[in-house]
């Protein structure tokens, strides 16, 4: 029995067999690849109270936002409570109820806690940047895990999955040559780290460099395409590559294919999927026949107020294709949200999530003067609804596409004047300039 784990971290006593497994689920989970929930499944069928087995069975079920892991985590978090867990175990189980609850923010700080006195939990980091992610905290992205490197080496198991994770933050702080040196150390310690590779793709799209993106991307295909449950939005990223270069037949193909051809009714995937054609359809593409499907998707396992970030891209797949009572449910969930069960997302859906909401709903309404108005006073905000600066510029685009319609055009010139500056050669910002009166 071991009563450490490989990087040290203290454990509850451990079966030799099981710690194997679970050593083996989180590098599946560090790469988002393979199948780390039937992994871990078989550490505790050789060893059922082991703490930190159940542990990582319910990250794995609450970390992709799907409505159906609440229940999964918390059985999870009643069986390890039973097992006599230790203190930084007990500290992922805080975690967890937090999570589980909706308290966001107090996961996060019991994760940072954590992580202070074990800076080695690669778990407990793994799981606090997925939280900031979803925050939107981008100093946290990058803090959380800048403290904890001097505690980590080469030697140490899960340390490319550190780096990617370090990428991501400095890319989402605007440090972009440092973000691209950790990402491609990571990914030569590991050339399947999908979420290395992610962050390097965030940084050439942040920069504009799309030809360098997609030749990037189709010379690393198979490491990141392949057998791995984060592929959908590395698809995504070489999408909007091409939609950069007005490629639009081979962004169509893309949506029509690894992205939404297999009609993935997975949160994170739905995500891309309504990302991409509302993008598709500010610049003018003719999109209308593909909302159809993908708003079947949402209505098959989307719950409106768990996450105000999936409820805008499930709002942009009623109002595409045209049903109103969905959308009109949704905006109604976002208003009634009940802090007691639903925790921070309640204030979140309040401020930031309803306003949303319902700025997509009147610009595709047509009252564009009240879309205009709502989303410039939530724009400064928006981060506080999670995702990425690449995710959520589609706040901007839709902010540019209401003034548009809406004959603001002082309004709009300087919000696409905004674009040129960062993306000069940018397609999506050449149509924008062309739709300007002379």
């Amino acid at each position: 029995m071991k009563s450490t784990d490989l990087a040290g971290n203290p454990l509850s006593p451990t079966d030799d067999a099981a710690l194997a497994h679970y050593a083996r689920a989180l590098q599946e989970f560090h790469c988002y690849r393979g199948d780390p929930v039937a992994t871990i499944n078989a550490a505790t069928a050789i060893q059922p109270d082991f703490v930190m087995g159940h542990v990582l069975h319910a990250w794995l079920h609450l970390l992709g936002t799907e409505p159906e892991g609440l229940a999964v985590a918390r059985d999870d978090a009643a069986k390890a409570a039973a097992c006599a867990p230790n203190r930084r175990e007990q500290a992922h189980l805080d975690a967890i109820a937090h999570f589980a609850g909706g308290r966001w923010e107090a996961a996060g700080r019991v994760l940072e806690d954590l992580a202070i006195e074990w800076p080695r939990d690669i778990l407990a980091l793994q799981a606090g940047h997925l939280v900031d992610f979803y925050r939107g905290d981008s100093r946290m992205l990058r803090d959380r895990i800048a403290r904890t490197l001097p505690a980590w080496d080469a030697s140490l198991p899960g340390y490319h999955a550190l780096l990617g994770m370090h990428a991501f933050g400095c890319e989402e702080t605007g440090d972009y040559r440092r973000a691209e040196a950790q990402g491609r150390r990571a990914l030569e310690l590991e050339p399947r780290d999908s979420w290395a590779h992610h962050a390097l793709a965030h940084v050439i799209e942040m920069e504009g460099r799309t030809a360098d993106g997609i030749a990037w991307m189709r010379e690393r295909q198979p490491h990141w395409a392949e057998d791995n449950f984060f592929a959908v939005h590395n698809w995504w990223h070489l999408a909007i590559f091409h939609l950069d270069r007005d490629e639009i037949d081979e962004a169509l193909a893309l949506f029509d294919g690894p992205i939404h051809g297999p009609r993935s009714v997975l949160m994170l995937d739905l995500v891309d999927a309504s990302a991409l054609l509302c993008r598709l359809q500010f610049a003018g593409i003719d999109v209308a026949a593909r909302w159809t499907s993908i708003a079947e998707c949402w209505r098959t396992s989307a719950q409106p107020g768990l996450y105000a970030f999936n409820d805008l891209h499930a709002m942009m797949a009623w109002l595409g294709a045209g049903q109103d009572a969905n959308a009109g449910d949704w905006m109604a969930a976002q208003r009634n949200l009940d802090a007691a069960q639903i925790g921070d997302h309640a204030e979140i859906g309040a401020t930031v999530g309803e306003p949303l909401l319902r700025a997509f709903g009147d610009l595709a309404a047509g009252r564009c003067a009240a879309a205009v108005e709502t989303l410039r006073s939530v724009r400064p905000i928006a981060h506080r609804f999670g995702g990425s600066h690449a995710q959520r510029d589609l706040v901007d685009l839709a902010l540019i596409e209401a003034a548009l319609r809406g004959g603001q055009v002082p309004l709009a010139r300087a919000l696409i004047n905004e674009r040129l500056v960062r993306k000069p050669d940018s397609a999506i910002n050449r149509r924008l300039v062309a739709r300007l009166p002379c």
